[in-house]
């Protein structure tokens, strides 16, 4: 059985952000990507952050395209988390990939004492150097 370090292939992440990039960086000079290049990116890319910061105390959400719970402490099992991340698609990749920081993301919502533990984590794949 496969480690959980092993689910996410680096390759196919950097694959997948790449094939969004410049949309993160010039989203009024480049296409939208299709919807499915955006969700693989999300994907990955949030499959990478839990496996980066395993835990189950802050929920981050991507919502249509995905979730998890990563960020050790204490563990929610019901209902809502208490800590929540929740922001849209180019917002989590801007964040997964370095373009943006924590403090400088526009539509970012953070709620719970620990919620804030997910900057420590990013970015997932650094595209800026």
């Amino acid at each position: 059985m496969a480690s959980r370090s092993d689910v996410t292939d680096p390759a196919a992440l950097r694959a997948a952000l790449q094939g969004v990039l410049p949309w993160l960086q010039d989203p009024q000079g480049v296409p939208r990507p299709s919807r499915s290049a955006v969700a693989a990116a999300c994907r990955l890319s949030i499959a990478k952050l839990g496996e980066d910061a395993p835990g189950h105390s802050v929920e981050v959400r991507v919502p249509p395209f995905a979730a998890v719970q990563c960020v050790a402490g204490s563990v929610h099992r019901r209902g809502t988390p208490p800590n929540v991340v929740q922001c849209d698609a180019r917002t989590w990749l801007r964040l997964a990939t370095g373009l943006d920081t924590w403090e400088g993301a526009a539509g970012l919502d953070v709620s719970g004492a620990h919620a804030d533990e997910v900057a420590h984590w990013l970015p997932v794949v650094d595209l800026t150097r």
